[in-house]
């Protein structure tokens, strides 16, 4: 029997593969309004007036938290919106998103724009969602606000971010009163990290191969940027959270301003420890991301970084576009990547594109929870509701096939527009059913999601 629509209706749920804060085991795990009420030993709960739910081999997770989505509505619906992308979350075991402050219009830099921003996702969630500000030349004064109204912190690019509404921290002075302002606040800052000067001084070669697009964007934009910002915010003493690293050069630099007492964390992303450089073809801009998707040798430096704890998290900065503007060869397109929308999407595909290599590594099940639950969680202050197996936190659960092979098609994905840069390959490990505080999620019913606000 599944486990009951109705949330007060107490429910058992049965694994010989449950992943829990203390590792891997068999147990069972009693859920009653929404919330994880017991986890006990394997068979020990007897259903009686409860509904049982046992998965036998079938691995139970925490729902991932994926704190770097960008869902662009309103404004850029075309491109995605609640409705779709949560869809995806939810098929992809993914129950909490926090959703970026672009591409949208308007960006959520003001609190009028964070208002747009709840009005237009009310009743089109299926999984819980949060909202990040936009921290962004001339709004120092609205952060306060935002802040108030329970944003998680606040973006801002060191670099142009492609949108003319969401203007980068040009200046010195942007970035010491941006920071200023979020140190006293308390709040989290959390950076796209490339410098101008070198993008500005890097050969730029429009065309279909993506050698050139690479060399567009080298190592040195992220490591420069993130020296000036780490100097920043050991001035300031700001909490700040370096976004999407693809470059391995970073590693260093994040490594001494920790031992310097600097307080900063850093995430990367699925593709950028799944997809190498030298296998992306010519004119696939399905592939474009920026920063870009590097060497089969910078993967391993970052998967080394990963197993070390040096990366809080790993999260899909899923940010789709039109194919028009993506400029997909096989949609007509020229496939030239240096003109083409760079982003990723791939939110419902994160989780078996990590388990697939993170398996294939030597990882675990475990690993790949700390890595997309529990870490994501804990950088945005959920920890105690989300993220985790126990006690007192949301029933926000994944049944996952960790065996099961499955080949993506771009077009049975939720996310809006079929494009992705995972379509056509097989990976491992497949969701089954996602529950949300108890409730399993039915993609083709009706979404019940909540917004969620930094605690």
């Amino acid at each position: 029997m599944p486990l009951s629509d109705t949330p007060s209706t107490p429910a058992v749920i049965r694994s010989r593969r449950v992943v829990l804060p203390d590792g891997e085991r068999p147990a069972d795990v009693l859920v009653q309004d929404g919330r994880i009420a017991q986890v006990a030993a394997h068979g020990s709960l007897l259903a009686g007036d409860r509904h049982l739910t046992d998965l036998g081999d079938t691995a139970l997770l925490p729902g991932l938290v994926d704190t770097h989505v960008h869902v662009n509505e309103p404004g850029r619906t075309e491109w995605e919106g609640f409705a779709t992308a949560t869809r995806a979350g939810a098929a992809g075991g993914v129950t909490t998103i926090v959703d970026m402050p672009l591409n949208s219009v308007p960006p959520t830099t003001t609190p009028a724009g964070l208002e747009a921003k709840r009005k237009t996702a009310e009743g089109q969630a299926w999984v819980d969602l949060g909202f990040w500000g936009g921290a962004v030349p001339g709004n120092t004064g609205d952060l306060a606000a935002l802040h108030e109204a329970g944003v998680f912190g606040f973006k801002s690019f060191l670099a142009p971010s492609g949108v003319d509404e969401f203007p980068h921290l040009a200046t010195q002075e942007d970035l010491e009163s941006a920071l200023a302002e979020q140190a006293r606040l308390g709040a989290l800052a959390i950076i796209h990290a490339e410098d101008p000067a070198v993008l500005d001084a890097a050969p730029q070669q429009p065309g279909v191969h993506y050698r050139d697009f690479l060399a567009s964007r080298p190592d040195d934009a992220e490591a420069a940027a993130v020296a000036r910002l780490l100097d920043t915010a050991r001035r300031t003493g700001t909490r700040v959270h370096i976004l999407h690293v693809s470059s391995a050069a970073v590693l260093p630099l994040l490594r001494q301003a920790r031992e310097d007492g600097v307080q900063v964390t850093a995430e990367t992303c699925p593709h950028y420890l799944t997809l190498t450089a030298e296998e992306v073809p010519d004119g696939d801009t399905a592939f474009k991301c920026c920063p870009p998707i590097r060497s089969e040798s910078n993967r391993d430096a970052l998967w080394a970084a990963l197993a070390a704890g040096e990366f809080a998290a790993v999260v899909s900065d899923h940010s789709p576009s039109t194919p028009d503007l993506k400029l997909l060869r096989r949609y007509g397109g020229s496939g030239d990547f240096a003109a083409a929308w760079g982003g990723i999407a791939s939110l419902q595909v994160g989780l078996p594109a990590v388990w697939t290599e993170a398996r294939r590594r030597g990882h675990t099940l475990a690993d790949v929870v700390r890595w997309m639950a529990s870490g994501p969680a804990a950088l945005v202050g959920l920890t105690g509701t989300k993220g985790a197996i126990a006690p007192g936190y949301d029933a926000d659960l994944v049944a996952f096939d960790p065996d099961a092979d499955f080949a993506v098609h771009a077009e049975q994905l939720h996310h809006r527009n079929p494009v992705t840069p995972y379509a056509g390959r097989t990976l491992t490990g497949a969701v089954r059913t996602t529950w949300l505080r108890g409730r399993a999620v039915d993609t083709a019913g009706e979404p019940f999601g909540r917004q969620i606000t930094r605690p």
